[in-house]
Protein backbone atom coordinates (compact mmCIF):
# COMPACT_ATOMS: atom_id res chain seq x y z
CA UNK A 1 0.00 0.00 0.00
CA UNK A 2 1.03 3.59 -0.95
CA UNK A 3 0.09 6.08 1.14
CA UNK A 4 -0.42 10.03 -0.34
CA UNK A 5 1.06 11.97 3.36
CA UNK A 6 1.08 15.43 1.46
CA UNK A 7 -1.86 16.77 3.97
CA UNK A 8 0.21 15.36 6.96
CA UNK A 9 3.37 16.90 5.88
CA UNK A 10 1.18 19.89 5.21
CA UNK A 11 -0.67 20.26 8.19
CA UNK A 12 -4.01 19.78 7.35
CA UNK A 13 -4.28 16.63 9.31
CA UNK A 14 -2.41 14.95 12.23
CA UNK A 15 -2.99 11.56 11.69
CA UNK A 16 -3.91 8.93 8.78
CA UNK A 17 -5.91 5.59 10.28
CA UNK A 18 -4.86 2.53 7.75
CA UNK A 19 -6.30 -0.63 7.49
CA UNK A 20 -5.38 -3.03 4.46
CA UNK A 21 -5.03 -6.06 3.59
CA UNK A 22 -1.54 -7.34 2.23
CA UNK A 23 -0.08 -10.24 0.41
CA UNK A 24 2.84 -11.71 1.71
CA UNK A 25 5.71 -13.47 0.06
CA UNK A 26 5.35 -17.40 -0.01
CA UNK A 27 7.54 -19.46 2.36
CA UNK A 28 8.53 -23.56 1.51
CA UNK A 29 6.11 -25.43 4.20
CA UNK A 30 3.90 -22.84 5.28
CA UNK A 31 0.44 -22.18 3.38
CA UNK A 32 -0.78 -18.64 4.30
CA UNK A 33 -4.75 -19.25 4.54
CA UNK A 34 -5.61 -15.62 3.68
CA UNK A 35 -3.73 -12.28 3.51
CA UNK A 36 -2.34 -9.80 6.18
CA UNK A 37 -4.67 -7.89 7.86
CA UNK A 38 -2.98 -4.80 8.30
CA UNK A 39 -3.97 -1.80 10.82
CA UNK A 40 -2.75 1.20 12.43
CA UNK A 41 -1.72 4.89 12.16
CA UNK A 42 0.86 7.36 10.76
CA UNK A 43 0.93 10.27 13.28
CA UNK A 44 2.43 13.70 12.91
CA UNK A 45 3.32 15.68 16.34
CA UNK A 46 5.26 18.96 15.27
CA UNK A 47 7.27 17.02 12.18
CA UNK A 48 7.95 14.33 14.11
CA UNK A 49 6.15 11.12 12.11
CA UNK A 50 5.41 7.86 13.66
CA UNK A 51 4.21 4.63 11.67
CA UNK A 52 2.90 2.28 14.07
CA UNK A 53 1.03 -1.26 12.56
CA UNK A 54 -0.31 -4.61 13.85
CA UNK A 55 -0.18 -7.04 10.90
CA UNK A 56 -2.38 -10.80 11.82
CA UNK A 57 -1.31 -13.39 9.03
CA UNK A 58 -3.22 -16.84 9.29
CA UNK A 59 -1.41 -19.89 8.16
CA UNK A 60 -1.01 -23.67 8.53
CA UNK A 61 2.06 -26.35 8.15
CA UNK A 62 3.15 -28.88 9.81
CA UNK A 63 5.19 -29.97 12.94
CA UNK A 64 8.97 -29.56 12.19
CA UNK A 65 9.20 -32.63 15.30
CA UNK A 66 6.18 -34.32 14.41
CA UNK A 67 4.50 -33.49 11.28
CA UNK A 68 1.28 -33.17 13.30
CA UNK A 69 -0.71 -30.27 11.46
CA UNK A 70 0.01 -26.60 12.82
CA UNK A 71 -2.05 -23.75 12.97
CA UNK A 72 -1.98 -20.20 13.91
CA UNK A 73 -1.82 -16.59 13.51
CA UNK A 74 1.30 -14.92 13.40
CA UNK A 75 1.21 -11.03 14.60
CA UNK A 76 3.51 -8.75 14.18
CA UNK A 77 4.15 -5.25 15.72
CA UNK A 78 5.65 -3.00 13.73
CA UNK A 79 6.82 0.89 14.97
CA UNK A 80 9.21 3.32 12.57
CA UNK A 81 9.80 6.56 12.28
CA UNK A 82 9.17 8.19 9.13
CA UNK A 83 11.86 10.45 7.73
CA UNK A 84 11.91 12.65 4.29
CA UNK A 85 14.62 11.67 1.68
CA UNK A 86 17.96 12.70 2.06
CA UNK A 87 17.29 13.52 5.64
CA UNK A 88 19.67 10.67 6.89
CA UNK A 89 22.87 9.51 4.87
CA UNK A 90 22.90 5.91 3.42
CA UNK A 91 25.51 4.92 6.31
CA UNK A 92 22.50 5.94 8.99
CA UNK A 93 19.89 4.23 7.09
CA UNK A 94 22.42 0.69 6.90
CA UNK A 95 23.02 1.41 10.38
CA UNK A 96 19.47 1.73 11.60
CA UNK A 97 17.50 0.02 9.15
CA UNK A 98 14.78 -1.67 11.54
CA UNK A 99 14.22 2.50 13.04
CA UNK A 100 12.99 4.23 10.00
CA UNK A 101 10.83 4.38 6.80
CA UNK A 102 11.60 6.51 3.97
CA UNK A 103 9.34 8.86 2.04
CA UNK A 104 9.68 8.75 -1.87
CA UNK A 105 8.29 12.74 -2.34
CA UNK A 106 4.34 12.72 -0.97
CA UNK A 107 4.29 9.18 -1.12
CA UNK A 108 4.96 6.46 1.30
CA UNK A 109 5.23 2.36 0.36
CA UNK A 110 4.35 0.55 3.79
CA UNK A 111 4.17 -2.98 1.96
CA UNK A 112 8.20 -3.01 1.18
CA UNK A 113 9.31 -2.42 4.95
CA UNK A 114 6.28 -4.43 6.36
CA UNK A 115 6.38 -6.98 3.68
CA UNK A 116 10.05 -7.89 4.43
CA UNK A 117 9.50 -7.79 8.51
CA UNK A 118 6.82 -9.91 7.88
CA UNK A 119 9.02 -12.85 6.66
CA UNK A 120 11.90 -12.13 8.56
CA UNK A 121 9.72 -12.72 12.15
CA UNK A 122 7.83 -15.72 10.74
CA UNK A 123 8.94 -18.79 12.53
CA UNK A 124 11.53 -20.96 11.24
CA UNK A 125 10.34 -23.95 12.25
CA UNK A 126 6.47 -24.36 13.12
CA UNK A 127 6.13 -26.67 15.98
CA UNK A 128 2.39 -28.24 17.75
CA UNK A 129 3.64 -27.50 21.30
CA UNK A 130 6.66 -25.59 22.43
CA UNK A 131 7.90 -28.95 24.10
CA UNK A 132 7.27 -31.41 21.03
CA UNK A 133 9.07 -34.35 21.84
CA UNK A 134 8.56 -35.63 17.96
CA UNK A 135 8.93 -39.26 16.53
CA UNK A 136 9.86 -42.12 18.30
CA UNK A 137 13.78 -42.71 17.34
CA UNK A 138 13.11 -46.87 16.93
CA UNK A 139 9.19 -47.20 15.07
CA UNK A 140 8.89 -43.50 13.70
CA UNK A 141 5.40 -43.46 15.46
CA UNK A 142 4.43 -40.20 16.83
CA UNK A 143 5.65 -39.90 20.36
CA UNK A 144 3.33 -38.89 23.14
CA UNK A 145 3.94 -36.83 26.38
CA UNK A 146 2.69 -38.97 29.24
CA UNK A 147 2.55 -37.38 32.93
CA UNK A 148 5.32 -39.09 34.91
CA UNK A 149 2.61 -41.04 37.51
CA UNK A 150 1.08 -43.20 34.42
CA UNK A 151 4.87 -45.11 33.14
CA UNK A 152 4.92 -47.37 35.80
CA UNK A 153 7.14 -50.24 34.29
CA UNK A 154 9.92 -48.75 32.10
CA UNK A 155 10.35 -52.37 31.06
CA UNK A 156 7.79 -52.64 29.10
CA UNK A 157 8.17 -49.85 26.80
CA UNK A 158 11.90 -51.08 26.31
CA UNK A 159 10.40 -54.75 25.64
CA UNK A 160 8.24 -53.63 22.80
CA UNK A 161 11.26 -52.02 20.90
CA UNK A 162 10.37 -48.53 21.96
CA UNK A 163 11.87 -45.82 24.13
CA UNK A 164 10.77 -43.66 26.46
CA UNK A 165 12.97 -39.88 27.43
CA UNK A 166 12.90 -37.42 29.85
CA UNK A 167 13.05 -33.70 28.95
CA UNK A 168 15.51 -32.13 30.85
CA UNK A 169 13.72 -28.71 30.88
CA UNK A 170 10.52 -29.73 31.58
CA UNK A 171 10.32 -33.09 33.88
CA UNK A 172 7.70 -34.76 30.84
CA UNK A 173 8.50 -38.32 29.53
CA UNK A 174 7.34 -39.42 26.05
CA UNK A 175 7.05 -42.69 25.01
CA UNK A 176 5.55 -44.22 21.50
CA UNK A 177 3.09 -46.54 22.48
CA UNK A 178 3.29 -50.04 20.69
CA UNK A 179 0.81 -51.80 19.22
CA UNK A 180 -1.18 -54.81 19.31
CA UNK A 181 1.14 -56.28 16.52
CA UNK A 182 4.38 -55.30 18.49
CA UNK A 183 3.62 -56.54 21.78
Amino acid sequence: MVLDVGPLLRGEIGRIDIDYMLTPESLDGVVFEADAHVTGTLTDNAGYMRLTLCAALPYHGECARCLAPVRGVFSLDFCRTVVTEGTLSEDQLDEHFDEYVVLNGCELNVDEALGEELILGFPTKLLCEEDCPGLCPKCGKTAQWTPLSTITATKEFKNGGHFYLENIVSGKKWHSTPTDTEV
